[in-house]
C-alpha cells in the first residue's frame, strides 16, 4: 500500500530534498557523468584538429580555415552535449527503479512528483554545468561568440528549454527499461541524432533522400538557432518555430510519459 499524498505545504520541501539527493549522488559517482561529458569535448577536439581544415574546406567551397569551422561546430557540439548527459539521466532513473529505493519512497509520507522533478531539475543543472565546461574548451581553442548580452541570454534560455525536454524524454526511458544497461541503450540515439543533423555538417550536403530527416529532426533547428544567436547570423523563422515546437512538445510528451509510467504499481 501506497502512503497518502504530501500536504501541498510540504511539496516544496521535498522537491529541495530529492534535488539535493540527486546532486549529491552525481558527486558521489562522478564516472559517468564524466563519461558524456568527455565524449563531446572528444569529439570536438578530433573534428577541430582532425578533420577542421577538410571540413571548412568543404563547406565554403574554398581553402580550408579551421577557425571558421570552430565557430560552425561549437554550437552543434553544445546540444550534443544535452543528449548526452540526457543519457545519463536515464540510467540514473532506471537505477533508482530497480535497486528497491523507489519502492521505499513509495510508502512515505512524500510527494510523489519530488522523486522525477529532483531528477530532472538535478540534471538540467548537471547539463548546464557541462554546457559550461564544453564552451570553455570551446573558446580555448578559438570559438570567438559575437552574441549581444541579450542573444547570449537567449542562448542560455535555448539550451536550457532544450535540455528540460530531453530530460523528461530520458526519465521516461528511464523508467521502461529494465535496468540501467537498458536504459543506456534505449537513450542512445540522444547522442546519435547530432551526428545525423546540421551539427557537423550543412543539410545542404546531405544527400536528398537524408537531407529531409536532417532539416527537420530536433538538433538541426535548434543548433541553427543557437548557431545564429552566437554567431549573429539569420536564424529563419522556420527554424526558431521548428525548435520552440520541438522542445514543448517533447517536454509534454515527456512529462506525461513519465507521470503515466512512474504512477504504476511497483515492477515486481
Amino acid at each position: 500500500m501506497t502512503a497518502p499524498a504530501a500536504p501541498a505545504t510540504h511539496a516544496l520541501r521535498d522537491h529541495l530534498t530529492m534535488l539535493r539527493r540527486n546532486l549529491l549522488h552525481a558527486r558521489r559517482y562522478p564516472s559517468l557523468t564524466l563519461n558524456l561529458l568527455l565524449t563531446p569535448v572528444i569529439l570536438l577536439l578530433l573534428f577541430v584538429y582532425v578533420f577542421g581544415d577538410v571540413m571548412s574546406a568543404g563547406i565554403t567551397g574554398g581553402p580550408g580555415d579551421r577557425s571558421e569551422y570552430i565557430a560552425y561546430v561549437v554550437p552543434g557540439v553544445l546540444l550534443m552535449t544535452v543528449g548526452g548527459t540526457a543519457i545519463g539521466t536515464a540510467v540514473s532513473v532506471a537505477s533508482d527503479m530497480t535497486e528497491g529505493i523507489i519502492a521505499r519512497f513509495r510508502t512515505m509520507a512524500i510527494s510523489r512528483a519530488s522523486v522525477l522533478i529532483g531528477h530532472v531539475v538535478g540534471s538540467v543543472i548537471q547539463t548546464l554545468t557541462a554546457l559550461a565546461v564544453v564552451l570553455a574548451v570551446g573558446l580555448a581553442i578559438g570559438f570567438r561568440p559575437d552574441a549581444t548580452p541579450m542573444e547570449w541570454l537567449a542562448a542560455a534560455g535555448l539550451l536550457t528549454l532544450f535540455s528540460l525536454a530531453l530530460i523528461w524524454i530520458a526519465v521516461g526511458m528511464g523508467l521502461v527499461s529494465p535496468n540501467a544497461e537498458g536504459a543506456s541503450n534505449l537513450a542512445l540515439p540522444l547522442m546519435v541524432l547530432p551526428l545525423l543533423s546540421s551539427a557537423f555538417v550543412p543539410v545542404d550536403a546531405m544527400p536528398g533522400w537524408f537531407s529531409w530527416f536532417a532539416e527537420y529532426q530536433p538538433f538541426s533547428p535548434a543548433t541553427e538557432t543557437l548557431r545564429g544567436l552566437l554567431l549573429r547570423s539569420a536564424i529563419g523563422t522556420k527554424n526558431a518555430l521548428l525548435t520552440v515546437g520541438w522542445c514543448l512538445a517533447l517536454t509534454v510528451l515527456g512529462y506525461f510519459w513519465s507521470r503515466s509510467r512512474f504512477t504504476r504499481e511497483p515492477r515486481t
